[in-house]
């Protein structure tokens, strides 16, 4: 059986996808479990305005009444934010039970690449990756982001993975998938609110030209997905070792208050945003508007290199 039945793609989005011209996937997540009504709105809409203003038509996907939406927009939009608070967290265990109970859920980075890859879209721009857990040895805390990496052919625009997660640990998973980890503009992989993790990328590349060209071939020889790694932009990042001693506190925090497995992502970020009075959220929102900012440019070079097919080959 198809997933295709559940699939519902807005009419703007379908148009695009039909006359080949460049779509950006947006999670749904950010809007429901990553900040408070009306915040997540605005960012929501700015965020596909960037796209707009780039060139592409954002997509933002999430799970509504039985149904993958794709291009979620006005009351639909609306809903998402407002309800937020009540909706699920879908990743790829989740998704046939929320199918099935009708719920309102938004999208991890995993699902989202799954409903992304099923509508036919090939770029998709997030925040950060999930990835492994620090203390991951003994939890066995690790993200289906990554594994998903490896089953669907769709590039992750990001700002590396949460520095909350154990990276080097993560980029070695990536590795072991197959995953290549592409840096844009830089040599080092981005640590979400810092613009270094002190661990080198795969490749650099310093144009969406480049990586479009990369992301066709990868789709071409059937490889699975591609991670883009885009860091902060510098007067956005916050201090690294500023950072890394708040995230130390915050999972201090969660052990004394006995959180782990899905609900420690979100209660670490909300930790880390109280202690850095609120300075971690705006760091996070400027990294997300970087971030569709890229992937829109890099789904306009992707369209442009699918239109003209026999060059994408060339070597």
């Amino acid at each position: 059986m198809s997933a295709k039945p559940y699939l519902s793609i807005s009419a703007d989005v379908k148009k695009a996808l039909g006359e080949g011209k460049p779509v950006v996937a947006l999670e749904s997540t950010i809007i429901t479990h990553g900040m408070p009504y009306p915040q997540n709105l605005e960012m929501a809409k700015k965020v596909e305005a960037i796209v707009r203003k780039h060139g592409a038509v954002p997509a933002t996907i999430a799970i509504m009444d039985g149904r993958f939406v794709v291009g979620v927009a006005g009351d639909d939009l609306e809903r998402l934010a407002l309800e937020g608070g009540k909706a699920a967290k879908a990743s790829r265990r989740d998704v046939s039970a929320l199918l099935v109970q009708g719920g309102l859920a938004g999208t991890t980075v995993a699902t989202t690449m799954q409903i992304a890859g099923l509508a036919g879209i090939r770029v998709f721009a997030t925040g950060g990756i999930g990835g492994v857990h620090r203390g991951a040895e003994d939890s066995f805390d690790i993200s289906a982001d990554l594994e998903e990496f490896s089953r669907t052919p769709v590039a992750v625009v990001c700002a590396g993975a949460k520095s909350i997660l154990d990276i080097a640990k993560t980029l070695e998973v990536l590795e072991s998938k197959g995953v290549p980890v592409l840096g844009y503009q830089s040599d080092d992989f981005p640590a979400f609110w810092a613009r270094q993790s002190g661990y080198k990328v795969d490749h650099r590349f310093d144009s969406a030209e480049d990586i479009a060209r990369v992301i066709a071939l990868q789709i071409d020889l059937g490889m699975g997905g591609v991670l883009v790694a885009n860091p902060i932009p510098e007067a956005d990042a916050l201090d690294a070792g500023e950072i890394e001693a708040r995230i130390g506190e915050a999972l201090a925090d969660a052990e004394r208050q006995g959180v782990s497995r899905k609900a420690l992502t979100p209660f670490l970020l909300n930790r880390i945003f109280e202690l850095t009075k609120g300075k971690s959220l705006q760091s996070n929102i400027a990294l997300v508007e970087n971030n569709a900012m890229l992937g829109a440019k890099i789904a306009v070079a992707l369209a442009a290199k699918m239109a003209t097919k026999p060059s994408v080959l060339r070597v």
